[in-house]
């Protein structure tokens, strides 16, 4: 039987419903070649293909069908211009999380806030906001935390990777941090126990995902416990599901944060919230920002 040639094994892919990126990244894997190389797939297209990197195609090509996140079966993610190695231990860091990191670093370049702002990372995961924001303003004191020892050990290794220093801590939020801090990012579950959308989602760790009835039992408890540990007029910023905005901002209100206002992704939807926790001193008073 003749060897598959490059075109051939991306055709046979298709008849399995892959997409073609999907598909062109899965066989530059399966070749040993980045991610980057899809240019050598056009110009290599009648190249046979040996019969390991074919096997190891097919094997992919088969878990990628079945719903495993393409990141998983390559190994890594690009998140903020850093390629993080994930696993199933940890959720692939999405797109929309960015807005997450973009909103920090704003808040992060007021002029009340110094260089070396303590920012606390509430269940990091990857290390992907943590290690975001570290990249753009080294500076930071960052520590980041996760109740899960796999996530940190995958998130630690991240940093290591890309020499950014971050203290990792396991914690189960806020239970073994000390602030205060200037920031607080995170990026915790928010998906609601009996969301339709949780089957697709199946490959990932379901305790980083799911959240309760209605996906805001972690979100409250955060927006509850953040003040002991930020700064007078230190930030919370959360990231949330697309319909959960008005629920968010609402709760952040009852705990007496001022400056309460949503960010939308690049689809325009509201994808995190956050506030300012006033100073006592300054009698400042809870107020709503468009």
């Amino acid at each position: 039987m003749n060897p598959l040639t490059c075109a051939q094994a991306l055709t046979a892919a298709r008849t399995h419903g892959l997409e073609r990126l999907d598909a062109q990244l899965l066989l530059l894997h399966a070749l040993g070649k980045p991610g980057a190389d899809r240019a050598w797939l056009l110009t290599h297209d009648t190249t046979p293909l040996p019969e390991e990197a074919a096997q190891c195609f097919r094997e992919l090509s088969l878990r990628r069908a079945g719903g495993e996140p393409l990141a998983y079966l390559v190994g890594s993610k690009e998140f903020f211009g850093l390629e993080l190695q994930v696993d199933g231990r940890v959720l692939v860091p999405r797109p929309d999380t960015e807005t997450l990191v973009e909103w920090a670093l704003q808040q992060l370049a007021l002029a009340d806030m110094p260089a070396s702002a303590r920012v606390l990372d509430l269940g990091t995961g990857s290390g992907a906001i943590a290690l975001a924001l570290k990249k753009t303003r080294p500076a930071l004191d960052l520590t980041a935390v996760d109740a899960s020892s796999d996530a940190l050990a995958v998130a630690a290794a991240n940093a290591g990777q890309h020499r950014l220093p971050v203290h990792f801590l396991q914690s189960n939020w806020f239970e073994n941090v000390n602030g205060p801090f200037h920031l607080i990012v995170s990026n915790p579950p928010y998906v609601a126990d009996a969301d339709p959308h949780l089957p697709a989602l199946r490959h990932e760790p379901l305790q980083a995902l799911t959240a309760g009835k209605n996906g805001l039992d972690d979100l409250r408890r955060i927006i509850e416990q953040a003040p002991a540990y930020l700064q007078p007029q230190g930030w919370l910023l959360l990231e949330h599901g697309y319909d959960q905005a008005r629920a968010v901002c609402e709760l952040l209100k009852q705990r007496g944060f001022a400056e309460v206002q949503s960010r939308a992704d690049l689809a325009g939807t509201p994808r995190c919230s956050g506030g300012r926790w006033p100073d006592p001193a300054a009698g400042t008073g809870s107020q709503t920002a468009g």
